[in-house]
């Protein structure tokens, strides 16, 4: 193991610390590979769930591969790179910004095709990483769900385009003015019918 990151427990460094779990990095057979251990005191009785909600997003190249789960632990791709928020921060170059978001947008675009709802992409600081590569990884499905209407494109840019938080903000000052009430359309009729036509029409609004 590899106690090292942003967050802590127990006054230990942790990639990440939830309600359901932490994330630590670790090492097997010489890979580096990040690990959820489920907290004793979570609402949730196991990580199974999750981890076949990952392989349902790997089906469709999105989320950090799966590797193996067991009831209180989830082995995954360990990603090397930074939360939206602050990987903001550090590219104001647009057409790579642009880049990023369109790439992020598709993958919700193929979750909501396979019909997984992610369930955190409202608020999704902490659910989106840029990778040293500039590839954006969706990551953490505890909530995800098949049972669910989907709802990862609309979600996902209202969180970006149409809020008025930290991220919404730099995406503001980044990219430059969007047109709220035509991205509303835009997400109101790919609502009413998520055709790649819809999709695509959402993109040239969002990001044109």
């Amino acid at each position: 193991m590899d106690f090292i990151g942003k967050n802590a427990a127990f006054n230990i460094p942790i990639l990440g610390k939830g309600y359901v779990g932490i994330v630590i990095k670790a090492y097997i057979k010489n890979k580096v590979v990040a690990v959820k251990i489920r907290r004793v005191d979570a609402d949730r009785k196991e990580l199974k769930h999750e981890a076949k909600m990952l392989l349902l997003a790997n089906s469709v190249q999105v989320g950090p591969k799966f590797y193996d789960a067991s009831k209180n632990c989830l082995v995954m791709e360990f990603i090397n790179g930074n939360f939206l928020p602050f990987w903001l921060n550090l590219y104001y170059n647009k057409r790579i910004v642009k880049k990023v978001l369109k790439e992020i947008i598709a993958q919700c675009y193929r979750l909501d095709k396979l019909g997984v709802d992610h369930g955190e992409l409202s608020k999704a600081p902490k659910h989106i990483i840029i990778n040293i590569n500039l590839q954006p990884f969706l990551i953490d499905f505890e909530t995800a769900s098949i049972k669910r209407v989907v709802s990862n494109v609309t979600s996902i840019c209202q969180f970006l385009f149409l809020g008025y938080g930290e991220v919404g903000k730099k995406v503001f000052k980044i990219i430059g003015i969007r047109e709220r009430d035509k991205i509303i359309n835009a997400l109101r009729k790919y609502k009413s019918e998520k055709s790649n036509s819809n999709f695509l029409g959402i993109i040239q609004t969002c990001l044109s």
